[in-house]
């Protein structure tokens, strides 16, 4: 689980260390995976805004703090507001349950950490 007291800067680095690291075993089946799952993100008939906000709601369900972080830095990147933001985590929470608000709680604080509007690139590899 995510350090609610990591930056997200500690966060990336974190991330694209560790998935070079399981890159650079060469494993056919994890390769594949990670492939799909950039693969998945990509517009389609939905757009990538759109897939991230599932993929922010899954999640949130899922309970995934890392997972959380990522989408929440993907949906910035492809341009969701607040209110956008907020209406996704309202149905994670409808979908979850109660569970969700300590979830809830910890991506309203990355949220704060994350400028508005669209904002960098994603790095290739698996989002989780």
């Amino acid at each position: 689980m995510s350090d609610p007291h990591e930056s997200l800067a500690e966060f990336r680095h974190f991330r694209e260390k560790m998935n070079a690291a399981i890159l650079s075993a060469d494993n056919l089946a994890i390769k594949r995976f990670f492939a799909l799952d950039t693969q998945t993100y990509q517009p389609g008939a939905l757009d990538a805004k759109t897939k991230e906000l599932l993929g922010l709601v899954c999640s949130m369900v899922l309970r995934c703090d890392d997972c959380i972080t990522y989408h929440l830095i993907r949906c910035r990147e492809e341009g969701a507001t607040d209110e956008e933001l907020f209406e996704t985590f309202s149905v994670a929470l409808v979908v979850g349950g109660s569970i969700v608000i300590p979830h809830l709680r910890r991506a309203v604080a990355r949220l704060e950490e994350l400028p508005t509007g669209k904002v960098g690139k994603r790095e290739a590899g698996s989002g989780k």
